[in-house]
């Protein structure tokens, strides 16, 4: 452990902590609205920052990278693909939750269905969230944090001991920033990091490529396009971790769930000044998501050529990390990931706070509590729920299939049967709650009967789209022998402006041809012929911007004063 890297992590660190501090500390913290929803303040920059640093934590780097060290560009799907659901959330989605005022996921489920429906719901939100996804964020940190500065080495311990220090250490830190200030603190500091990663996750790529070249750059790129370059090739095969038919069929229902339904990614967009600043900040989250195959997955492929030997997946992205990154910039980039550990982390466990404060204290144990009364057991279970992850997280070392695949097939039992019931109740206000149970209880059961106890050689993405085909069919059939006996209607809440942002159907039309575009222009490594696929979507969201620019410019205020050509005079 270099003393220029420690110095260089905890002076980046501390930046982060007294520009958070600073702008926290005549923020209202106490308040229901302003702990769990930043006061319905945030605007389109910071709740982009905010949804890609949540989305860009370690998991991804060591998981991405993992999966592209063994089966090369095309597992990209896993974020290109998420254009398409957040342009459903700045459609259809995000209207519907301001419409309401709704400050969780399982409100909308309450209002749309019935409590105990919403009571189930919150139970399956809180286990994944405390037993699966928190204990993968701290395992894969450590796991990065420790390959990065040696924790082992130097302190002569095992790896299997500093990664337990190290998970303790990160859950620790969590708690400081989550518990203690809310979610306006965590939006805070997305910003700074947001900017650090998009910095640091897009030098390692490059360097790689130089030192692929032997110093040379265009030599690596040289490198990569000819050797191996099947391994660039975006579209999938039968026998890849995302094949193409998956990508686009059950990829895109766990893309939704996620970007759509999933209370510690849309509680972000919850927290909007307004409707149509939440979906600005949606579809300029889908636009950053395009760069993320260069920040997650090309950096797999480049250990590939570098590493092509190594005894784990998951080890690719710091096995690269530590060789092409110079020491003085190794604690930088340290703090850089600490930081995207601390969003998702952070992010995911406000929102165990809120849901368990809304949904299951506020609803089933005390529901005379008062605002200052449901932060302070938000706090506390948070607390526990923190506790609870640093245990579990060790444990995931012995993941059977890589950590990033591993976690999204456990995350299938619930977040499908999810979304269908959401989407379901959107457009059918007639299906009443036993149809919401009903499904949810098969598709559950259904997922863990074929995926885990039958031996069936089908993809789980493709289970998790059959299962949604029959639910939504199993929904129908129950909404039309026995329909609600009124139907359910949004009502609104006046809780922010719900002027809707005027291109944002235009903007989407931009954002979905730049998906294309990227997907096509990496297929010709695979011999597609996509060429004039490539062209006409990238001319076709080059457009999109240029109308963006003109509109903008259009809708510039006027000075109020007018100045006219004699001095003096106005």
């Amino acid at each position: 452990m270099n003393v220029q890297q420690v110095l260089s992590f905890f002076a980046f660190t501390l930046l982060v902590a007294l520009i958070t501090w600073w702008k926290l500390r005549k923020a209202d913290t106490q308040s229901q609205q302003g702990y769990f929803l930043a006061g319905r303040s945030l605007k389109a920059p910071v709740i982009a920052a905010s949804l890609m640093l949540t989305n860009l934590s370690t998991e991804q780097l060591v998981g991405l990278g993992g999966q592209a060290w063994k089966s090369g560009m095309s597992v990209m799907a896993w974020e290109v693909i998420s254009a398409i659901p957040l342009i459903f959330l700045a459609l259809i989605f995000l209207p519907k939750y301001l419409q309401r005022g709704i400050a969780t996921i399982p409100d909308f489920i309450e209002e749309r269905y019935d409590k105990s429906t919403r009571i189930f719901v919150d139970c399956c939100f809180l286990i994944a969230t405390g037993i699966c996804f928190l204990p993968i964020v701290l395992y894969s940190g450590a796991l990065a944090l420790n390959s990065l500065f040696h924790v082992g080495e130097a302190f002569g311990v095992s790896e299997g001991t500093a990664i337990w220090f190290m998970v303790s250490l990160l859950g620790v830190s969590g708690i400081c920033y989550a518990v203690i200030g809310g979610l306006r603190a965590i939006a805070i500091a997305d910003v700074i990091y947001g900017i650090g990663l998009v910095i640091g996750g897009l030098m390692i790529p490059v360097l790689g490529l130089m030192v692929m070249g032997d110093g040379n750059f265009l030599h690596g790129v040289q490198q990569l396009t000819t050797v191996h370059s099947e391994r660039l090739n975006s579209i999938g095969g039968s026998h890849d971790p995302v094949p193409i038919g998956a990508a686009l069929t059950g990829l895109i229902l766990v893309n939704t769930f996620y970007w759509c339904t999933n209370q510690g990614i849309v509680q972000r967009t919850l927290a909007s000044k307004s409707l149509a600043e939440g979906q600005k900040g949606a579809l300029l989250t889908a636009v950053l998501k395009m760069l993320d195959p260069l920040i997650l997955v090309l950096p797999g492929v480049i250990a590939f050529h570098l590493f092509p030997q190594l005894p784990k997946a998951d080890m690719a992205y710091p096995a690269l990390v530590n060789k092409v990154l110079p020491l003085p910039l190794v604690g930088f980039f340290g703090a850089v990931l600490f930081g995207a550990i601390m969003s998702a982390f952070n992010g995911f466990l406000n929102s165990a706070c809120t849901l368990f404060s809304y949904g299951i204290y506020h609803r089933v144990i005390n529901q005379r509590a008062e605002p200052q009364k449901l932060v302070s057991v938000g706090r506390r279970f948070g607390l526990a729920v923190a506790v609870v992850s640093v245990i579990v997280a060790p444990w995931i070392a012995n993941a059977p299939e890589g950590l990033y695949s591993w976690m999204k097939q456990l995350n299938g039992i619930y977040n499908v049967p999810l979304v269908t019931i959401v989407i379901m109740g959107f457009f059918f206000p007639r299906i009443p709650p036993l149809a919401a149970k009903a499904a949810l209880f098969f598709g559950i059961c259904s997922y863990v009967v074929i995926h885990y106890l039958v031996s069936f050689e089908l993809h789980f993405l493709y289970v998790l789209f059959f299962t949604f085909c029959i639910n939504v069919l199993l929904m129908l059939s129950i909404g039309w022998l026995k329909p609600r006996a009124t139907p359910f209607k949004f009502r609104d809440a006046f809780a922010v402006d719900m002027q809707p942002w005027r291109p944002v159907k235009v903007a989407s039309v931009g954002v979905l041809a730049a998906m294309i575009g990227v997907y096509s222009g990496l297929a010709q490594f695979g011999g597609y012929p996509t060429r004039w696929l490539t062209l006409i979507s990238y001319l076709t969201a080059a457009a999109v911007v240029i109308y963006l620019c003109i509109h903008r410019w259009r809708q510039r205020p006027v000075d109020s004063v007018i100045y006219t050509s004699e001095p003096g005079n106005k």
